[in-house]
């Protein structure tokens, strides 16, 4: 019976994400057509992210407080339709800015999916529960950008807007199958416990690690890299395959990460290799002159982002208890999401004062900053620490 649950919620999982990354090849380069500025486009980027920072903690206390993940799972599909159909119908700069912010609302019940998921592993396969929902997470993404960019070349710039919200459509009838088991009677968790949940070392370490990884990812592959790309001489087709050789490596990575090297190189070199890697290559981003060098490292910096995420998720849920888990997965997608709008205002601004390729080379640095502090700070194994009640 889990079998089938599993493979059920890989496909909702996969059209939940198709439904919010289908234009995103073209999001920036769109937001340029329609006159925004580098500013405006580092704005609508990360409204994605501010919209998460505000409701994944309290929407995780909710969860766990009627003990409920389903329901929130289909409210947020049918957030995604929505603003997918938002954005296929306005032209106004402001209001994408808006759309695009229900979209963050939408990502914001990935917590109610997360705690749902891991509910069908055993406690201490928690990276491995990880691992498997970030593939077919990434698998969803691959194929929505993958197909984005061609729709937006050979049909129209709305055609993904609509392509992902028929295929949200799809994915919320699906998602009224999904299994929950009946949850027990449980005390709702306080602000206090909240506080202390916060101040757990494991929680806290991973979830600030997470802003660096999601700044990264929100500048370069879901940010201004396609706008490099069309300074190159770049099409939206040319977008497609770009973001599809990021993506790509990204969910092999994200499959091997807690099934290969997690087990041979532990939990802190395999972060280690992944800061090191993506710093590398977004620092360099701005300086390769043609599409293919451009393609080639960021194939290689989907890969390092795709190694270092599900390590940090499953490490953010490991010492707390299942009954709180929703509300330490909020906590930790509510703080990674400052990454997620950090990442590209500071880029947006920094372009507007100075040059895209200046902010490009100061998030490398700031990977490179995470590579430091997970050598210096981070234990090279986290032994099983007392639960958090």
């Amino acid at each position: 019976m889990k079998s089938k649950n599993k493979v059920l919620f890989y496909f909702v999982t996969m059209m939940y994400w198709f439904s919010m990354y289908t234009y995103v090849p073209i999001l920036s380069p769109y937001v340029e057509h329609l006159g925004g500025s580098i500013f405006m486009i580092g704005l609508v980027v990360g409204s994605y992210g501010f919209t998460q920072l505000l409701v994944r903690i309290p929407l995780g206390i909710w969860s766990d407080a009627i003990g409920k993940r389903k329901l929130f799972i289909i409210a947020g599909i049918a957030c995604a339709v929505l603003s997918s159909i938002g954005l296929a119908m306005t032209t106004n700069v402001w209001a994408i800015f808006g759309f695009r912010s229900l979209a963050g609302v939408a990502a914001a019940s990935w917590v109610a999916f997360t705690v749902l998921f891991a509910s069908y592993f055993e406690p201490d396969e928690a990276p491995k529960a990880m691992g498997l929902i970030s593939f077919y997470t990434s698998i969803g993404q691959m194929a929505a950008t993958t197909l984005g960019g061609f729709l937006a070349e050979y049909i129209s710039w709305t055609a993904p807007f609509y392509a992902g919200a028929f295929v949200g459509l799809l994915g919320l009838l699906l998602a009224l199958k999904i299994v929950e088991m009946p949850a027990e009677d449980r005390k709702p968790v306080e602000i206090k416990e909240l506080v202390k949940m916060g101040g757990e070392k494991l929680l806290l370490f991973v979830s600030l690690m997470a802003i660096i990884v999601q700044c990264i990812t929100f500048t370069t592959m879901f940010g201004f890299t396609p706008l490099h790309a069309v300074s190159l001489g770049a099409s939206n087709g040319d977008l497609s395959i770009l973001t599809l050789l990021s993506t790509l490596p990204n969910a092999i990575a994200g499959y091997m990460s807690g099934t290969f090297f997690v087990r041979k190189f532990g939990e802190k070199r395999t972060i280690l290799i992944g800061f090191l890697a993506a710093g590398l290559c977004t620092v360099l981003l701005p300086f390769t002159n043609s599409l293919l060098l451009l393609i080639i490292t960021q194939a290689f910096n989907g890969f390092a982002q795709g190694l270092m995420f599900p390590v940090l998720m499953g490490l953010a849920i490991q010492s707390v208890s299942e009954e709180r888990r929703a509300s330490a997965m909020g906590f930790f997608q509510a703080i990674y999401s400052l990454g997620m709008f950090g990442g590209p205002f500071i880029a947006g601004w920094i372009g507007e004062l100075a040059s895209l390729a200046t902010g490009f080379i100061i998030i490398g640095c700031l990977s490179f900053a995470g590579a430091f502090v997970t050598l210096k700070w981070m234990p090279s194994k986290y032994f099983k620490e007392k639960v958090v009640e």
